[in-house]
């Protein structure tokens, strides 16, 4: 009976310690989670600044003291967190029977792909977490500096892949502009530094905070506790006051540069694309709002990503040709183009007489929705599952876009995540950013996340942007990242805005990312002097 007693008298004190060691993950995947609610749909950018802070906490917590938990689980957690909710519109793509994928191989191929790329994002910041606990040391100074270091340096790394989209800095985008204009600095990579190293200042002061109760050291000042917090303050204040000297400078509109564009948004669903029902109401569709749009004056009129999907031989004898040549306004029409066996997702350039001046290739694809990683090993598993072509290929990364106009900045949809690709092209001289894009079988949050990674590059980059999206959103931006109209979602809509050609260079654009590589070498280097320091003091010890 005494067994039994005590017995049940234990178990509560089991419960207890299981939920205690279960807590560090929920607490991570909490803030994960809260990080990923700073995009489209919620759009709640400030989480951004403390979403961090648990993690943080988790890791150096556990730097500390050996006998807690390994942070590694957490910060995988972490990561699935933020970019399995940031990237939940990926399920969008389901069901894919319009493609005529079965349902369930849909649904499969579906969780595969927002599965993998939250695995990506979790194994990302297990990687961070690991260096920090093998670096960080003692001194908090130290870790802040190594912590947004190496979160910067992985976020260079992911995106120099295929598979990029949600960094740090694009929390931000588009309701924080004052501070998304550090990113004519040194690029995205400089919100990203920021939004860290305010974290983990927050976080220092937490952890701090906690020691000094601990410690018998406890008459420790008030401004000592808090001093991490105070700064913390004092850069997130500083941070935006530079942003907003950037964002504060007129914007220069000579008549000269003035280029009026129009766009339209054909709103074409893909399930219909590719019947003969589908290019009948393009073919109408297009031609209609071209000719609605050279009425009012236009200079050049813009079209979305395969606008016609159709090869560039038979885009010559299309209606909407015939209309250029009728009307003699230049236009952008998006369409496939064919190299070899092979074809590319291209923007065609047509002069006033109807003719191919210019042609822009997409340079990145998305996997598995435009190419087969892997295609030796995978093609024929995936082709079972999918019809996906496997036979697209991707442009040279080294394009340049001349136009009737001067030399234009090109993007094609998934490319607005790629800030190099914009950055290269402003510094080879591109005035003015032409963004074509489809993103009808996504959710509308994906097309509004996707008008915020266009939005920074505006800024990035100072120059205004002209965006035309087959179902929305398609909309202008100046440089100061200004929608300057915006169009509805799920809606046929022609609109044309004066844009302006500009030839500036911003920091960012003359040199690069060069931030990342200061922070990782006065990070590396502290740690080897600090290092270098502790072994000499320690020297002699028994």
């Amino acid at each position: 009976m005494q067994k039994k007693q005590s017995k049940k008298q234990g178990e509560p004190g089991r419960q207890g310690e299981r939920l205690t060691a279960l807590l560090p993950y929920l607490i991570a995947l909490a803030s994960g989670i809260l990080m990923g609610l700073t995009v489209a749909p919620v759009g709640a950018w400030f989480l951004a600044w403390i979403a961090l802070v648990p993690l943080w906490v988790l890791v150096v917590t556990y730097s500390k003291s050996k006998n807690q938990s390994p942070p590694a689980p957490p910060a995988f957690l972490w990561g699935i967190g933020y970019h399995g909710v940031a990237l939940f519109w990926i399920t969008g793509i389901h069901p894919m029977t319009w493609l005529g994928v079965p349902w369930l191989p849909s649904l499969a191929i579906t969780l595969f792909c927002w599965g993998f790329i939250s695995v990506l994002g979790g194994v990302f910041v297990t990687i961070w977490a690991a260096v920090m606990v093998r670096l960080g040391g003692q001194k908090p100074w130290l870790r802040i500096l190594i912590g947004t270091a190496v979160w910067c340096g992985l976020e260079s790394l992911w995106s120099a892949g295929p598979l990029w989209w949600s960094s740090l800095a694009y929390t931000q985008s588009p309701h924080n502009l004052v501070i998304v204009h550090l990113g004519q600095l040194s690029g995205p990579n400089t919100v990203t530094a920021a939004i860290v190293a305010v974290n983990g200042l927050i976080a220092e002061a937490y952890i701090n905070r906690q020691d000094t109760k601990i410690s018998s050291a406890s008459s420790a000042p008030l401004w000592f506790v808090n001093k991490y917090l105070v700064t913390a303050t004092g850069l997130l204040i500083s941070l935006h006051l530079i942003g907003f000297i950037l964002y504060s400078r007129p914007i220069a509109q000579p008549p000269e540069a003035a280029l009026k564009v129009g766009i339209i948004q054909g709103n074409i669903p893909n399930r219909l694309l590719r019947s003969s029902e589908g290019f009948r109401r393009a073919q109408e569709n297009y031609t209609n709002g071209y000719l609605t749009l050279a009425n009012q004056s236009v200079d050049a009129v813009l079209t979305p990503e395969g606008a016609l999907p159709i090869f560039q031989r038979d885009l010559l004898g299309t209606a909407l040709v015939a209309a250029v040549k009728e009307k003699g306004v230049v236009a952008w029409i998006g369409a496939f183009g064919e190299r070899g066996d092979s074809y590319t997702i291209s923007l065609f350039t047509f002069n006033g007489k109807g003719e191919i001046v210019s042609r822009y290739d997409k340079a990145k694809l998305v996997p598995l929705g435009e190419y087969i990683p892997f295609e030796g090993i995978l093609g024929g598993i995936v082709q079972r599952l999918s019809p996906l072509d496997a036979h697209q290929v991707a442009g040279s990364a080294n394009q340049l876009f001349d136009t009737p106009f001067g030399r234009a900045i090109a993007s094609i949809c998934y490319e607005s995540a790629f800030p190099e690709q914009f950055r290269r092209q402003a510094a080879a001289g591109g005035q003015f950013i032409l963004s074509s894009s489809n993103d009808a079988h996504y959710t509308a949050s994906m097309p509004f996340q996707h008008h915020a990674q266009d939005i920074m590059r505006a800024i990035e980059t100072d120059r205004w942007s002209a965006r035309a999206t087959n179902t929305g959103y398609s909309a202008f931006v100046n440089p100061h990242g200004g929608t300057l109209w915006i169009s509805g979602y799920n809606t046929y809509e022609t609109h044309a805005e004066t844009i302006y050609r500009r030839q500036t260079q911003t920091l960012y654009v003359r040199w690069g990312d060069w931030l990342t590589p200061l922070l990782l070498i006065s990070s590396g280097g502290a740690w080897l002097v600090i290092s270098g320091i502790n072994k000499f003091s320690n020297f002699g010890k028994p």
